[in-house]
């Protein structure tokens, strides 16, 4: 008997049945009246918009990859690279240990795409690094443009400082991108290198990359009611602090 055959597809079940014992042991505590009050709260517009950023949201984790593919020099369908993306993310977020266990679904799929151990390792690196990279970058945009934002997670306003730190953040995006340009070294961890993206994947990154996390952000903003909304920037600081 062949145990390995068995083994992830076991680890999933499982991993699932244990989702579903969590979500029930959470939720145990709220009633339906509630979470109806809820659902009625929010207008017909603000979940056609929510549908809209999460297709938006998912398409655009679809580019990481595709990024990641353009990187590596591998060429493999986008719908493959489409499904494979929505498969990852989808399960990855809710078994959690998103890098690694979005990694072994990864390995498992474009394995089948004649991608070795070590492409998909690269590929994993730099769908993480077009993450930090657009977090970053992001997060820096909202603290120089909006840095009363800090108000809400501390009572002392500190608006000059926080503006500093956007800017500095914003100095890590461009000293990456300047680090493209000189066409530094690749990082070797023994026989593992990733080499440093060329500036047009960069742009990629650049642009994919704060495309889903807006999108992701605005699915929260317009799946809540609109009494009480902060505004779509404080949702977007709350969400890349989250």
């Amino acid at each position: 008997m062949n145990w390995r055959r068995y083994f992830w597809p076991v680890v999933g079940v499982a991993a699932v049945v244990f989702s579903l014992w969590l979500l029930l042991h959470e939720l145990r505590g709220i009633s339906l009246d509630d979470v109806w009050d809820g659902i009625v709260a929010i207008p017909a517009r603000g979940w056609v918009l929510a549908a809209l950023s999460s297709v938006i949201a998912y398409a655009s984790l679809a580019g990481y990859d595709h990024i990641a593919l353009l990187h590596i020099g591998k060429k493999v369908s986008w719908l493959f690279v489409t499904l494979c993306s929505f498969t990852t993310y989808a399960l990855s977020h809710n078994i959690g240990g998103s890098v690694f266990s979005g990694a072994v679904i990864r390995y498992r799929a474009y394995g089948t795409r004649g991608l070795t151990g070590q492409d998909v390792g690269i590929l994993v690196a730099i769908c993480w690094i077009t993450f930090v990279l657009s977090t970053i970058l992001v997060s820096g945009l909202v603290l120089v443009f909006e840095p009363k934002i800090i108000d809400r997670f501390s009572g002392i306003p500190h608006h000059g400082l926080t503006m500093a730190a956007g800017v500095a953040m914003l100095l890590v995006v461009a000293a990456y991108v300047f680090g493209s340009w000189l066409h530094l070294r690749p990082l070797k961890i023994g026989s593992f290198q990733v080499h440093y993206p060329a500036l047009p994947i960069v742009a990629r990154q650049l642009l994919i990359g704060p495309i889903e996390l807006l999108a992701a952000a605005a699915i929260i903003f317009f799946a809540l009611p609109e009494a009480g909304n902060p505004g779509y920037f404080v949702v977007l600081g709350v969400f890349l602090v989250s």
